[in-house]
């Protein structure tokens, strides 16, 4: 188990519980059961106790957790006959991206997802989840796939942001964000997105300008990164606190401002702790916001689109 910088606390009680049943495990007549169970009682209470009352910079850290779900750990567990396709058709596959056809509950849909690996080999061939220019236009192609077919669009966010590379920016970032932003207010098909953990900047956008947008319990959507913020408003990346409460870029602030449409329950402890209750959740959330959607005709789903995103400015005003 990886421990966040605010969970400290609850490491050394749970490696004091382990320790006592390694001790007991190399010596069979010792019997710790009791300290060991006193020692767990204590760290659940603690858990319980650090997590009812997060602030926004550790949903933040809990949001960018190694041992997160990720996109390919959903769409192992969720759906059914994916068959992945590669490619913009113009430049080369980015591998930060992943998506497909697929089924969910035995009905064909099209699945996009930001991949960031699960260790330094996949991380590094992931990109870390920030997608190029080409990914976004492999999004493009694979929304114009599902519009053709008619088949529903679902969407898995988790990006620090795209990729601000020379290379991409060479080849058209902001381009290519904006084309698949408006890609995804154009098809006249069911797009329901969820963030799954960091949903940063334009990068995220792209993929979530959805009819219905979940977040899960303590994942992040915002326009940059706490550490950008800071560094452009205070010349300091340290100010990373005061930018993440300034932002309100939880899940229960985008709530109240009307951004996205529901919250899905993490399990105690964050969605590392829980990783099966938290995929399934994922797919109760998907399979309510696809048959809220289902039998609107493509015209409808486009305005319902268009009149959420217009609405938001009207709500973030009020609020």
């Amino acid at each position: 188990m990886n421990y966040l910088e605010f969970e400290k606390p609850l490491a050394e009680i749970e490696g004091k519980a382990e320790e006592l049943r390694a001790l007991a495990r190399a010596n069979p007549g010792m019997d710790v059961t009791k300290e060991a169970e006193a020692l767990d009682r204590k760290a659940e209470a603690l858990l319980k106790d650090l997590y009812k009352g997060l602030t926004p910079w550790q949903k933040c850290q809990v949001a960018r957790h190694p041992d997160r779900p990720h996109c390919k750990d959903y769409i192992d567990a969720l759906f059914t006959e994916f068959t992945p396709l590669a490619g913009d058709r113009n430049f080369a596959d980015d591998h930060a991206v992943m998506g497909g056809l697929a089924r969910f509950n035995d009905a064909p849909v099209m699945v996009i997802g930001h991949e960031k690996g699960n260790d330094t080999k996949t991380r590094i061939q992931r990109n870390f989840g920030m997608a190029r220019p080409e990914g976004y236009r492999k999004a493009i192609r694979l929304m114009d796939l599902a519009q053709r077919f008619r088949l529903p669009v679902v969407t898995l966010i988790d990006t620090p942001g795209a990729y601000p590379g020379k290379g991409a920016e060479e080849r058209g970032q902001a381009e290519a964000i904006a084309r698949s932003t408006a890609k995804c207010l154009e098809i006249g098909v069911p797009l329901v997105s969820v963030i799954i953990g960091e949903g940063g900047s334009g990068g995220a956008v792209a993929f979530a300008t959805a009819n219905r947008i979940a977040m899960l319990e303590h994942s992040i959507y915002s326009v940059i990164s706490p550490e950008g913020c800071a560094s452009i408003l205070w010349k300091d990346a340290e100010k990373m606190r005061e930018a993440a409460e300034a932002l309100r870029l939880t899940a229960q602030d985008l709530q109240k401002l009307g951004v996205i449409d529901r919250i899905i329950k993490e399990p105690l402890g964050g969605a590392q702790r829980g990783r099966s209750e938290t995929i399934d959740a994922v797919g109760k959330a998907i399979e309510a916001m696809l048959k809220d959607l289902a039998g609107k005709k493509a015209d409808a789903l486009v305005k319902d689109r268009r009149q959420k995103f217009l609405d938001m400015g009207t709500k973030g005003l009020a609020a």
